[in-house]
Formats: C-alpha cells, structure tokens, sequence
C-alpha cells in the first residue's frame, strides 16, 4: 500500500489561518472522521489518538512539516490527511519553525508494520525539498492532491 493510494480530495484542506496546534488537530480529525468508509470513528476519537502521541513527543519534522499519526481501534483501514495552512502554527518542531504542511495518517490498532511503513513513505517523501515545494505552490485542492499524489506514488 502506498500512501498515494490514500489521498483523496474529501481529506485535502487549504486553510488561510489555523491558530494553534491544537486548532490544527481538531481539522485533521475532522477531515479524518470523513469521507464515506463504512467504519466511522468519531472526530473525537481520532483527535485522542493524534494528541495522544504528540504528547510523547512532537511530530514536526522541521522545514515547517508534520505528521500527526496514531492508530485507532475499529478503523478498517488506514487513512490520510492533509492540511496546508498560509501560515504555520507552532508544533514544537525539531528546528523550532511553524509548521504550514501536516500529513496526518491514521491506522487500525493493530496495523503496526502498515503504520512503520506508511511513516517511512511519508518521512522520504516529506524529506525531499521538490516536494515540499510543489505542496506549498499549489493553489487550490486538486493542485495539491495531484502533488501528492505524483510526489508519493512512487511509494
């Protein structure tokens, strides 16, 4: 599986401000909790298990990335989402910039090498500054899903 493979428009948001982290991981939630799977875990749920793990340590990867990630009991399967923001948040970053590009992955409870492998494929491709920039250029949602999806379907 390859995170190309789980990016979807429904899952995608620009957003002009966000005002904290926290403001942040309840949109990642809620973008989360959508989309039509036929297991539906709540906003609040997922929002849990995001916080759950930023508070072992922040997921900011530096160079104003982060990727929130948790797993979830009755999730049928993994799922992504993305939010660019105008203007970054503080997200206790490696490098102490704000964060502007959060790739939130969710997975089931018990998925532990699908989890390893999907951050791996997130980390090489969010490590790369072509891509980083092609996510920060497009305008609207398809620009940015069709970034996504070129810059990780190699997997």
């Amino acid at each position: 599986m390859s995170i190309a493979e789980l990016i979807t428009a429904e899952r995608i948001r620009l957003e002009p401000e966000c005002s904290s982290q926290k403001r942040a991981l309840e949109t990642l939630a809620a973008l989360l909790a959508s989309g039509g799977d036929t297991a539906e875990p709540g906003s609040g749920a997922i929002f849990e298990a995001l916080s759950a793990r930023e508070k072992l340590g922040s997921t900011g990867l530096g160079h104003g990335v982060a990727i929130p990630h948790g797993r979830l009991a009755g999730l049928d399967a993994p799922r992504v989402a993305v939010l660019r923001l105008d203007r970054g948040v503080d997200f206790d970053a490696i490098d102490h910039e704000p964060v502007d590009i959060l790739i939130a992955l969710l997975v089931p409870e018990d998925a532990t090498s699908d989890h390893l492998e999907l951050l791996a494929q997130l980390a090489r491709g969010l490590s790369r500054p072509d891509t980083i920039a092609t996510l920060r250029r497009a305008g609207d949602v398809p620009a940015l899903e069709q970034g996504l999806v070129h810059s990780f379907g190699q997997g």
